[in-house]
């Protein structure tokens, strides 16, 4: 089983292409603590990234996935999921393998509405916001 949060952080420097560098990005360092446990720098921030997951699970044979920190999107309207990217013309629907290729995607994003409500202690998927399980069925992965 693969764990996987409902957005992408990254540690360091290298490409990151759903990357948020505005008061998306901030709302999701903030609320989702992402700061690093040992230096405290901050963590980079960005929609969750479908071809990135999708490599992840390939590389790793997982057979299903945990989603956590989804309660992290809430406020945030619309939420994005990455479902590919733009290169050189083209569309990919999976991440290039070379980092210098990674750095010059572009993410093609699908909005969802977002939602207002606290999902923190939400335990039943069917008691989620509506908008909440409209993006986790949007999840490809």
């Amino acid at each position: 089983m693969g764990v996987v949060k409902a957005y992408t952080t990254r540690v360091g420097e290298g490409p990151l292409p759903t990357e948020q560098k505005n008061k998306t990005g901030e709302h999701l360092r903030e609320k989702g603590g992402e700061f690093g446990t040992t230096t405290g720098r901050p963590r980079r921030c960005g929609w969750f990234d479908m071809p990135l997951a999708q490599k992840a699970i390939d590389l790793n044979g997982y057979t299903s996935m945990a989603l956590t920190k989804l309660d992290v999107l809430s406020g945030l309207d619309p939420v994005k999921l990455c479902i590919g990217y733009e290169l050189n013309g083209k569309k990919l629907d999976y991440m290039p393998e070379l980092s210098h290729d990674v750095g010059r995607c572009k993410p093609l994003y699908l909005d969802i509405p977002g939602w207002h409500e606290d999902i923190s202690n939400i335990e039943d998927f069917i008691d989620l916001p509506e908008n909440t399980r409209i993006m986790c069925k949007n999840l490809k992965i």
